[in-house]
């Protein structure tokens, strides 16, 4: 499983027009799910994620997680995180897990972000073209693959 944060002064994703989600501060999170993947590496991450001390304190220094600015969460499911680029032009997303075994797994993440505190998880829409807007902080953009925990 691999995430792409993005720590934000807010964001939103749209859908035929139409806002699926919208947090103020805290995390954009890309998620890309891998064939292999299982609530286990979705766990991980999720504890991983919550913990990361990326938001600044009174001394301007990261040293704060998401729960400690009571921060939201949007996160918006992305297969292209699996693309293999090694071969020619065109990427390879072999390695990306197929929907049916991707989607309840992006579902499970949203809900084990609720349960690690954070108080506002929103959600893009699965499978969908979705339209993403962000106010980057910092910027800090951090990336996490689960077979590196």
């Amino acid at each position: 499983m691999k995430a792409v944060i993005q720590r934000v002064s807010s964001c939103s994703v749209t859908v035929d027009g139409q806002i699926t989600g919208q947090i103020n501060s805290g995390f954009l999170i890309l998620l890309g799910v891998e064939n292999g993947d299982g609530e286990r590496q979705a766990e991980k991450l999720c504890d991983k994620i919550a913990s990361l001390r990326i938001f600044t304190d009174e001394n301007d220094k990261m040293n704060l997680s998401l729960s400690d600015i009571n921060g939201e969460v949007l996160v918006v499911s992305n297969f292209t995180l699996c693309a293999n680029c090694r071969k020619g032009r065109r990427p390879n997303f072999e390695a990306a897990a197929r929907p049916e075994t991707a989607e309840p797994l992006y579902e499970y993440f949203c809900e084990r972000m609720k349960s690690n505190g954070i108080s506002k998880v929103e959600k893009g829409i699965f499978g969908a073209d979705m339209k993403v807007s962000l106010l980057n902080d910092g910027p800090v953009t951090i990336v996490i693959d689960t077979r590196d925990l």
